[in-house]
């Protein structure tokens, strides 16, 4: 089905009557098509938010074909309802920016996802802390940000770097900054400046292990099922709300490096699934909690 006129759009509000059957309905009445509609309401359970969420995913007529004008349809639903909706084009393809410091697993899948056209995304440039990955870029033909940050940097001097990351993400008019194993801890601005936009992927363990080589440090522990977490990025270190898990089962044949290598696996796959679910506007923030339209 050709991209052309296809929409996707993403609403939340208060949980109650009519809303399906006003979006749907303002949809039939302009001549759209309903490609896809799914909705979800949070209504049960102590931390339920009492919040309505809805995605449909649509072609419009030609002369409807551009989101402030599919706004202006829905002006008085929007306000009727207490609506926060957004239309997406599908025909425009999202901006990603790629940062990464050492570890290449994630930024190397992500390049070969899109590559392959599996990810459907422009990315204008990748930034890394340390020059690791230059020659990866350039094989790819994007440009490479080396914006160092030396062991023990002061706050003032990580937020110095951070403000050209900022001006990068405005310069180049940036969609979604995917930390693909970025192995910084990012500041209360920055962090605010790219909410809702800003993907991280670490990985998961029962009992947690944090600092220097947590796969070693699982294996030394006997554990028994290692994992990764992609989240959006929050002043909270790693506690942002979650888009994507998964896990996979260890055991006491295999050795440390076995750990780590099944970890890149899994850590590549999932930020994957999260990034491509996010730019396909399938992620809709519920307070602490993601709800994800699969």
């Amino acid at each position: 089905m050709p991209i052309d006129h296809q929409f996707v759009l993403t609403l939340a509000c208060r949980d109650t009557k009519g809303i399906v059957h006003a979006v749907s309905g303002l949809l039939y009445q302009a001549g759209c098509n309903i490609i896809d509609s799914q909705q979800f309401g949070d209504l049960e359970g102590d931390d339920a938010t009492g919040l309505f969420f809805m995605r449909v995913h649509f072609q419009a007529p030609p002369q409807l074909a551009d989101a402030a004008t599919l706004g202006s349809l829905f002006e008085h639903a929007r306000q009727q309802f207490g609506m926060a909706l957004q239309f997406h084009a599908l025909a425009r393809r999202p901006r990603v920016l790629l940062m990464v410091s050492q570890h290449g697993h994630c930024l190397n899948d992500l390049l070969f996802r899109w590559k392959s056209g599996a990810l459907a995304v422009d990315i204008p440039a990748i930034v890394g802390n340390h020059s690791s990955h230059e020659d990866l870029a350039t094989r790819h033909g994007i440009p490479f940000h080396h914006l160092p940050l030396a062991a023990g940097s002061s706050a003032e001097t990580k937020r110095a770097q951070e403000l050209q990351v900022e001006a990068l993400v405005e310069r180049e008019r940036i969609d979604l900054v995917v930390l693909a194993r970025y192995m910084q801890i990012l500041s209360q601005p920055f962090c605010a400046t790219l909410a809702g936009r800003a993907i991280n992927i670490h990985h998961s363990f029962l009992p947690s292990f944090k600092g220097a080589r947590p796969y070693h440090q699982a294996h030394a522990r006997g554990v028994k099922l290692i994992g990764a977490t992609a989240h959006y990025v929050t002043a909270d270190l790693d506690e942002g709300p979650i888009i994507e898990q998964d896990v996979q089962r260890v055991d006491h044949t295999l050795s440390a490096d076995d750990f780590t290598a099944a970890g890149r696996d899994i850590e590549s796959m999932v930020l994957a699934r999260a990034v491509r679910w996010h730019v396909e506007h399938r992620v809709l923030v519920n307070g602490h909690k993601c709800v994800v339209f699969r």
